[in-house]
């Protein structure tokens, strides 16, 4: 049996997730939950300030804060310039089903994600939030590189707004999806 259009799938309007918005939501996102790796080399450089007070402690301290800040922040707005990131930022449309979500350039052209894809959902006021999986430990790479790239991961997500739905029934129909598949509260 073909994978053929479901006739009661949700059908979107054609929406493309602006660049500054990703990277405003993600920015947000990994800072609300790593603030505290900014602490760590603030406080190693001055715990020698504690025993001899210098002020190129203070200011070796704050400069290298910055810098980890700074090269953070670049890591999550690199997303939107890499090839691999360009399909989060197509103009697309959408139709979601029991089975899949198909995000669609044109009749013919499209990706499709599969819900064991995603793992978390989230619903604000006016819009859907899909999280798509990290990579699990064997894809990543071992060593100290695989430490960095498990705890320093960029977050990647889908933004369904509720404009983009044709009808107040598709947005029903998705929360309770979402609810069936256990991926939103």
């Amino acid at each position: 049996m073909g994978q053929g259009a479901n006739p009661l799938a949700i059908r979107t309007k054609k929406y493309q997730l602006d660049k500054q918005m990703y990277t405003t939501m993600a920015l947000k996102q990994v800072w609300s939950r790593d603030w505290w790796y900014a602490l760590i080399p603030l406080v190693l450089l001055l715990l020698p300030a504690v025993f001899s007070f210098s002020w190129w402690w203070v200011v070796a301290a704050v400069v290298v804060t910055l810098l980890f800040v700074l090269v953070r922040s670049a890591q999550v707005m690199g997303v939107t310039q890499v090839e691999q990131g360009n399909p989060l930022f197509e103009r697309l449309y959408y139709e979601i089903d029991q089975r899949q979500i198909l995000m669609k350039r044109n009749e013919r052209e499209g990706m499709n994600l599969t819900w064991d894809m995603i793992q978390k959902a989230g619903h604000s006021e006016d819009a859907f939030m899909l999280w798509l999986q990290q990579p699990s430990a064997e894809q990543l790479p071992s060593g100290w590189k695989g430490w960095v790239a498990k705890n320093f991961q960029v977050p990647v997500f889908v933004h369904l707004p509720h404009r983009i739905f044709n009808s107040p029934n598709d947005i029903k129909l998705l929360d309770s999806i979402l609810r069936r598949k256990s991926l939103l509260a």
